[in-house]
């Protein structure tokens, strides 16, 4: 009080006020943010505009530049069936494959983990974190001694169901997350009237919480995407490898590189998440739908 009195005593004499640690100068800081941030946003845009004028540019290089003459003969060279439309639906069906296993599987782990209390269930947890650490490169050895010895090798099935079990870990954290927010007196409502466990998650639990599930849904489905190294280990029949691996195509011998093919190949393999991002977003809505659904 007595500080606080000599601190306004001070304002009136001097005629100013004293600088205030816990309030600095808006703009300056402001500035320094706004720079930072384009200079970031800056280090993305450039490799993205080298990819989309590299696309439409015969005589593409390394360095970006814009095209001397734009030219769409790089899409027509990759748009074929073995290039570009085979390795595009085999990554279609293990990104959809291990997302869709991953999001069944860890709803229904991480309900009892949501909403009942288990005497090992932090321990359990606990696990299921360290399982989320682990290097997938460790991994491998035994994996593919396993996939040898139930004869899963060359198998599109074993990829997926291997790629599944991978990102189950992270996939049960998140939905468990994502369903503690979701009221438990609903589901007793809908026991009063008769329903079961699963009911009520089918039909209560799960469309409140669509918005989480598609979080988690285009998250496996981009990391299953995007996965080169597993195919590459697990798969040897070139008509099975995804676009991740056939990429390598446009590495040619001796350092040569196709750019304008690469570039254009690299568009095409970017836009189905792109699409797929979309239709999540206008399926799963905006936002958890819980207002007003517990009252009293």
């Amino acid at each position: 009080m007595a500080t606080q009195t000599a601190t306004e005593t001070r304002t009136i004499v001097t005629g100013r006020r004293s600088p205030s640690v816990s309030a600095p100068r808006k703009r300056t800081h402001t500035a320094t943010a706004s720079v930072l941030l384009a200079v970031i946003g800056l280090l993305f845009l450039v490799p993205l505009l080298w990819v989309v004028f590299a696309s439409f540019d015969g005589d593409a290089t390394v360095s970006m530049r814009l095209p001397e003459t734009w030219t769409l003969a790089n899409y027509t060279d990759v748009m074929t069936w073995e290039l570009a439309w085979q390795p595009l639906l085999n990554s279609i069906v293990i990104s959809l494959g291990t997302a869709v296993i991953t999001v069944v599987v860890a709803l229904l782990a991480a309900y009892p983990l949501s909403r009942y209390n288990a005497r090992y269930q932090k321990p359990f947890m606990y696990g299921i974190l360290f399982g989320t650490g682990l290097p997938l490169t460790a991994m491998m050895v035994p994996v593919y001694a396993l996939f040898v010895s139930f004869g899963l090798l060359d198998s599109t099935w074993g990829v997926i169901v291997f790629m599944a079990a991978t990102s189950l870990p992270m996939a049960i954290w998140m939905l468990k997350n994502f369903m503690d927010s979701v009221p438990i007196s609903l589901e007793e409502a809908a026991w009063v009237d008769g329903a079961s466990s699963m009911q009520a998650l089918a039909r209560i639990v799960v469309p409140l919480m669509r918005p989480g599930i598609g979080v988690v849904f285009i998250f496996v489905f981009t990391g299953a995407w995007g996965n080169f190294f597993v195919p590459f280990v697990l798969l040897f029949t070139s008509s099975k490898f995804p676009a991740a691996v056939s990429i390598f195509n446009f590495f040619g011998q001796y350092g040569t590189i196709a750019y304008g093919q690469l570039a254009a190949y690299s568009v095409l393999y970017a836009a189905p998440m792109v699409v797929l991002y979309v239709i999540v977003q206008k399926l799963s809505g905006a936002s958890f739908a819980l207002a007003g659904s517990v009252k009293g």
